[in-house]
């Protein structure tokens, strides 16, 4: 069973909203933290947001305002609610799973996620 799976990347004019999911297996959302990144065409893979303890959640300059993440407990499933897209959102998108991080620390150092997802692609057409 993969450990994190994301899904919802489509085609979207720009203005328009999409919401992609991050479905978790092995390991409960009560004490793991799922962050999400992106890698735009030709740049680094960069930090979007994390949920974590209580709900807690940060995010990214470029996104703040835009994009809102959620989770369902029940279901073991992240939600990144984005809106407003632009063409720069345009980007594979990932998650990826941090026991670390749910109370804290680094969330922009890669290397306190353990698991991450094959990514989903976003495209947003002006």
């Amino acid at each position: 069973q993969v450990p994190v799976v994301e899904s919802g990347g489509r085609l979207v004019q720009a203005g328009g909203s999409l919401r992609l999911s991050c479905t978790v297996s092995g390991r409960t959302l009560s004490t793991t933290a799922v962050g999400w990144f992106r890698r735009a065409p030709g740049k680094e893979r960069e930090f979007v947001g994390i949920i974590r303890r209580g709900d807690g959640t940060r995010s990214a300059d470029s996104v703040k305002g835009r994009f809102i993440m959620s989770r369902d407990l029940d279901k073991n499933v992240v939600y990144l609610q984005m809106n407003n897209l632009t063409p720069e959102d345009t980007a594979v998108y990932y998650c990826a799973t941090s026991a670390r991080l749910y109370s804290g620390g680094d969330v922009y150092d890669e290397k306190n996620y353990s698991y991450w997802g094959q990514g989903t692609q976003v495209t947003v057409s002006s």
